[in-house]
């Protein structure tokens, strides 16, 4: 059907010109390329530049010919619809690409959508409205089959509830979050450390514990909180709580507190614990990864100089095994649960300990074994030379003692 004047007709000495519309078809059908091709030839201001039958020869020919349109079939072979809208876009910015499917269903639509199609179509479209929807979107518009705008409309709602949803759901956690940041709901439980050998204790974990409905474990308040990025704030919140028992601690004991490498390198860290550092050790857990050991040891070795001491927690079961132990020469390391668990009838277990034991020894550190929780463990541990520990079968968290 001819379609007359368009927004691309040209007046000129003789009267109206019409611009052609230059037209990719790709699909795997040959029936349907063919009837597309037909439908094109019938149309005085367009023609068909080329088909393609999947994304590779699709996104080829649209490189060759740079078309003002190309009809895309969604399903087609070779990374479908999508990757040759992508592609497509990336090497002829000015194709405006036209989606083509079987399907009718909302994410299909969706996903094309987002691969830069400006318009949609059903097949089994009649001929008209596809020759209007490649006038349209040449116009600067969109086009949609009736088909599937309802919807489309209907998915989008859906996704915008959702993420009004999520969005409140965030909000409700990071206010949450920045409550116990504030000193709400904090409070800290202390878990001995003793010597293996004569059973007395030589320092105390300090152990946040946030209070709220439902309850969660620790580490998945700080997990959120990084993520919502109140990660040090939250450290730097419950370390003040810790500290305010070092005053109220035997002499001789000292205060282990984690620390994440976020908080070791903060300059509110060192400020904070400057005037009690000789009384502290900071577990760096190794459950996450050091993006720059060096700034993590630079920050350290004031602390250090102050008297801190530095251990390695959670060791044998985190990021990056003993890489920690190596570039920060800790004063502690401390061999994670997992390690500890059934070690007196776990042979690798036991081989890997007996290993650390020697290391610890070469490298001039100290060994602390967590999760110990039955006789068994204890005397193995003992045996293989591991001089300090906690656990349950040794002391539970609580209050200060």
């Amino acid at each position: 059907m001819a379609v007359g004047t368009s927004p691309y007709d040209a007046g000129g000495a003789g009267g109206l010109v019409t611009e052609q519309i230059r037209v990719l078809i790709a699909d795997d059908e040959p029936a349907l390329r063919g009837a597309l091709a037909d439908l094109l030839e019938h149309e005085d201001d367009l023609t068909l530049i080329g088909t393609a039958g999947d994304a590779d020869e699709a996104i080829a020919l649209a490189n060759d010919e740079r078309p003002d349109v190309a009809l895309v079939d969604v399903s087609m072979p070779a990374g479908g619809g999508p990757r040759a809208a992508r592609e497509i876009a990336r090497c002829s910015p000015d194709t405006r690409v036209i989606a083509l499917s079987a399907f009718e269903d909302r994410p299909t639509v969706l996903e094309m959508l987002r691969a830069g199609a400006v318009g949609y179509l059903v097949k089994g479209t009649g001929g008209e409205e596809i020759v209007g929807s490649i006038q349209k979107v040449m116009a600067g518009g969109a086009s949609l089959s009736t088909e599937v705008i309802a919807g489309i409309v209907s998915e989008l709602t859906k996704q915008l509830r959702r993420e009004d949803d999520e969005r409140e759901r965030l909000d409700a956690r990071r206010a949450e979050i920045q409550r116990f940041v504030d000193g709400e709901g904090v409070s800290m439980a202390f878990q001995p450390i003793v010597d293996l050998t004569t059973g007395a204790t030589v320092g105390l974990e300090a152990l946040a514990r946030f209070s709220t409905p439902p309850p969660r474990p620790p580490n998945e308040w700080f997990a959120e909180a990084v993520s919502l990025t109140l990660g040090v704030q939250l450290e730097l919140t419950t370390l003040t709580h810790a500290l305010r028992a070092v005053p109220k601690m035997d002499p001789g004991i000292y205060l282990a507190v984690n620390c994440s490498h976020r908080a070791a390198v903060s300059a509110e860290l060192a400020t904070l614990i400057e005037p009690i550092a000789d009384r502290l050790v900071l577990e760096i857990t190794e459950h996450e990864a050091v993006e720059d050991y060096d700034d993590l040891v630079d920050a350290l070795a004031p602390l250090r100089a102050r008297g801190a001491k530095v251990a390695i927690d959670d060791a044998g079961a985190g990021f990056a095994s003993l890489r920690h132990t190596v570039r920060i020469a800790p004063d502690i390391v401390k061999l994670d649960m997992s390690l500890t668990r059934d070690i007196d009838t776990d042979r690798a277990k036991r081989a890997l300990a007996t290993a650390l034991v020697s290391f610890a020894l070469e490298m001039g550190f100290s060994l602390v074994a967590e999760g110990i929780e039955t006789a068994g463990e204890l005397a193995t541990l003992r045996e293989l030379g591991v001089g300090y520990g906690q656990g349950f079968y040794l002391a539970e968290p609580g209050p200060l003692p």
